[in-house]
Parts: structure tokens; C-alpha cells; sequence
């Protein structure tokens, strides 16, 4: 099954490189936090092929897919759905708003005011919205992909800490490099339109047994002792740390559990190393930890305060 999954894997790779050029540990982090079961919070400037992104990887799992334009006139049930008043019956009906799919994309989320950006919280930790007092389940792999421009503030709403938890990762798209840019033009020059992964022959890889497949090889991963100390230890750094503001909870930790059995699966363990750990701590805790204003101020950022833990904690041998 090991092996199964790691080609898996690199399909899915291979797939998703087919669109997207160069950002091969965003492809794997997004895959991570998919089959781990939860939400990323996707950063970077306009014009990074975020929205390309996240059709091309609804396209490879072959799940139904829809983006939501976040704005500040959007309401609550713009995106769950409402109750209409159905003249011939009677009665009221549940229509269905645009969460109800596998793949949501909410593009541009900070642009909304906090009561919109709420009504994602209940879908993103318990998979169910509720209207009216009544509850309608989402889909079982029911996925956020939320975007945020990290240069523009005029006219945002930035999403609470309550929010922001609930992401399991914080996932940073960078410039791609020359070479790569390149290739993106020759692909243009030669008729690839960007709204359409289809015609570069991006298809489906996986489906949904193979999913909870996955999810299921990802839980009988082997955790040993001294890599929870190792997990704990790492998480208590930030709360101690004396140029942070807020460190991170204990949901941090169950994330980097989660992400790290996961990463080992896909790559055909059956146990999880420090290394795993270390892997897939930047984006888990990047989004959770808050610095004080003098360490701003002497350069740092949440990148290197957790390169800095990760270089202080002892590693398990």
C-alpha cells in the first residue's frame, strides 16, 4: 500500500507541474494538508496563479470545484445558501449556496467583513453549516482554499486569530525563478490559456477511495514517543519565547502530528522522523504566532523565529 501511495504522490505531482511551474513545495504542502483533512490560507501578490492552482488540484482529485470573490457587500448567505418561500408548496426549501462542493475557493478572503468571514469557522472544523437552526452536512472532503494579497491593507478586513487557527497550514506562493518564468512564457506563446488547465491534458489521478485510503494509511502511522516530546517541546518554545506576543496552541500540535504522519505515508514510511517535523513546521505554525514589535523591528519574522526554534529544540536521535 507504501508504494501505492508515494506514486500517488508524485502522479499527483507530475500533474499539478503541468500547470503550475516551479512551486513544487506548495504542491506538496497543499497535498499534505488536503489528506491530512485540513484548510490552507494561501498568500502571495497577484498574478502567482493561486486560483490556476486550485482548479488544476480539484481537476487532479477529480472533485467539484467553486471560487467565491470575496467583497465587502458579500453576505453570510452568499455563501451557505438561504430559505426561500416556495408560493406552491407553502413552504420554505434550503437553497443551496456555493460551499456546498469539494473544492471552495475563497478568493481574496480578507476582503470581507469579520460576519462573512465567520460563516466559514462551523464548515471548516466541523464539515456542516447551520440555517436557520438546522444543520446540512458538507461534502466529505470538503477542502478551503482561502487567498490573501500580503501587500494590500486599504479597504481589508484581516481575519481574527479564532479564524486564522482554523487554517491547518499558511502556505506562501514566491516568485518563480528565471528559468521557470521562461517556460511560463513559451507555454503562453504557444496557446495555453491560463483559465484552462484541461488543455495541457491535467486529469484526474486519484478519487475518493483512494482518498480515504490515504487518510486511512496516514492514521496507522507509527508516532513514537520522543516525537511527541520532540512536537511539544518545539510548540513550547513559542510560547516562551521572549520576542513573541502569542505562541502557538494546542491545536498547533495536533496539526503537525497530523501533517507529519501524512508526509510520511505519501513518501512510503510507516513512521514519522524529526524530520517531518521540520518539514511541515513552517507552514503550520508561520500563521499562529504573533511577534512583538521590537522584534519586527530588528528583522525578524515568523519564518526565522521558527527556523530559530527548530534550531534551539534537541532533535531526537
Amino acid at each position: 500500500m507504501s508504494e501505492q501511495l508515494t506514486d500517488s504522490f508524485e502522479r499527483l505531482l507530475e500533474e499539478l507541474n503541468k500547470v503550475i511551474i516551479g512551486q513544487r513545495p506548495v504542491m506538496e504542502q497543499a497535498l499534505v494538508a488536503f489528506f491530512a483533512g485540513g484548510h490552507i490560507l494561501l498568500e502571495g501578490v497577484p498574478g502567482l496563479a493561486k486560483t490556476l492552482f486550485a482548479k488544476t488540484l480539484a481537476r487532479t482529485l477529480s472533485s467539484g470545484f467553486r471560487r467565491i470573490q470575496f467583497t465587502p457587500d458579500l453576505m453570510p448567505s452568499d455563501i451557505l445558501g438561504t430559505n426561500v418561500f416556495d408560493l406552491q408548496s407553502k413552504s420554505f426549501s434550503f437553497v443551496a449556496g456555493p460551499i456546498f462542493t469539494d473544492v471552495l475557493l475563497a478568493d481574496e478572503i480578507n476582503r470581507t467583513p469579520p460576519k462573512t468571514q465567520s460563516a466559514l469557522l462551523e464548515a471548516m472544523e466541523e464539515r456542516q453549516i447551520t440555517v436557520d437552526g438546522v444543520a446540512h452536512k458538507l461534502a466529505a472532503h470538503f477542502f478551503v482554499i482561502a487567498t490573501q494579497n500580503p501587500l494590500e491593507y486599504e479597504g481589508t478586513f484581516p481575519l481574527p486569530e479564532a479564524q486564522v487557527d482554523r487554517f491547518l497550514m499558511k502556505i506562501v506562493i514566491r516568485y518563480p525563478q528565471e528559468n521557470e518564468e521562461q517556460e511560463i512564457l513559451r507555454r503562453y506563446h504557444g496557446g495555453f490559456q491560463l483559465q484552462s488547465p484541461e488543455q495541457l491534458g491535467v486529469r484526474q489521478v486519484i478519487n475518493a477511495e483512494t482518498i480515504d485510503a490515504t487518510r486511512q494509511s496516514a492514521e496507522a502511522v507509527i508516532v513514537k514517543d520522543e516525537i511527541f516530546r520532540y512536537i511539544v517541546q518545539i510548540v513550547q518554545a513559542t510560547r516562551t519565547s521572549t520576542r513573541l506576543t502569542l505562541g502557538a496552541s494546542p491545536r498547533a500540535s495536533l496539526a503537525l502530528l497530523r501533517a507529519a504522519k501524512v508526509l510520511a505515508a505519501l513518501r512510503g514510511r510507516d513512521f514519522v522522523t524529526p524530520d517531518d517535523i521540520k518539514e511541515v513546521a513552517p507552514p503550520i505554525l508561520r500563521h499562529r504566532l504573533i511577534l512583538k514589535p521590537e522584534a519586527e523591528i530588528e528583522g525578524h519574522n515568523a519564518d526565522s523565529m521558527i527556523a530559530h526554534v527548530l534550531g534551539e529544540v534537541p532533535v531526537p536521535r
